[in-house]
């Protein structure tokens, strides 16, 4: 190698030191005590504008009908219910569904009617979809995935109000990440505090089996076609003077309700939550992980429990 390559190999070298907060001699900038309180620089966010235009959507439509519902409904059983409850609403509905798996994002996309399923936006973790440029792309025309910041000061930069205002409904998960165990997390109170900021209404959903069917840790769901069941429920409007936690607690209980009714059936469920408030469904919380994970892990029992034509429940 010639001096001059030796030279600019050492220029190069330098300067990639010096990006990697290293200075000229390869010294850390921060010294170690304090590593723990130096502030995460904040993330890029990956531009999502253009998976909203026409062209794009119109090529979304095609992948999630023609693609991803096929291939979802070919992999398990869906038992959707409740979707004559939408015939009314209009104008921007925030649906909230607990998280499990990812088989709920294609299960209620394919399962909502097309006016709500062709402009949908959906809320996807910024530190796992959009880590990586081709996930992003992906994840953006796929779904119309916009980031969502799950922590850190970032999550203040959220794009759902600007989406809301523009006429888009959105698809949030409020837990924040997929259930450890299939059973539901604690329900943070971002996607009350939007529709109580802009008056819109909130639909709850709950999704069960799809832990059973696809739990963390598997990249394609379980053989057998497992049966996996999607409840949509009446819409909420925030009341007046209702503070965003008031009307959090509400979503939370009536998502609850949703999922007891597989085990209850929609007059059981009912029933429970005119006698009490339906507290989360959380599983046995003094069991060992490993039964807690035993138990959400049973498939449904084939058909439903529900009243398909039933009274809408309040």
């Amino acid at each position: 190698m010639s001096r001059a390559a030796k030279g600019a190999t050492g220029i190069v070298g330098g300067v990639r030191l010096i990006a990697y907060s290293r200075d000229w001699l390869g010294r850390a900038r921060v010294p170690r005590s304090a590593e723990q309180w130096e502030e995460t620089p904040p993330r890029k966010r990956f531009p999502t504008a253009w998976a909203r235009t026409p062209v794009a959507g119109a090529v979304r439509f095609g992948l999630q009908r023609g693609v991803l519902k096929p291939t979802t409904w070919s992999v398990c059983a869906p038992d959707i219910e409740g979707v004559e409850r939408l015939e009314q609403l209009r104008g921007p509905v925030v649906f909230v569904a607990n998280h499990s798996s990812h088989l709920d994002t294609p299960l209620i996309l394919g399962a909502l009617p097309r006016r709500f399923a062709r402009r949908i936006a959906v809320g996807a973790a910024a530190d796992y979809f959009f880590d990586t440029r081709w996930r992003a792309i992906v994840t953006a025309l796929a779904i119309n995935g916009f980031p969502v910041e799950r922590k850190g000061s970032n999550r203040l930069k959220s794009l759902a109000p600007q989406l809301v205002a523009d006429g888009w409904h959105l698809l949030l998960f409020p837990e924040g990440t997929r259930s450890q165990d299939g059973w539901m997390n604690r329900v943070r109170a971002g996607s009350a505090h939007l529709c109580c900021g802009f008056g819109i209404p909130a639909v709850p959903i709950a999704v069960r089996g799809s832990f059973a069917a696809m739990p963390r840790g598997r990249g394609w769901p379980v053989p057998g076609r497992p049966r996996v069941s999607v409840r949509f429920g009446q819409p909420l409007y925030p009341q007046q003077g209702e503070s965003a936690w008031d009307f959090s607690s509400r979503l939370s209980e009536a998502v609850a309700r949703l999922w007891n009714e597989e085990d209850l059936g929609w007059y059981g469920a009912m029933r429970e939550s005119q006698e009490s408030a339906v507290a989360r469904p959380t599983g046995s919380g003094t069991a060992a992980s490993w039964r807690r994970i035993w138990e959400s892990s049973r498939p449904l029992p084939k058909g439903s429990r529900s009243l398909p034509n039933g009274p809408e429940d309040g």
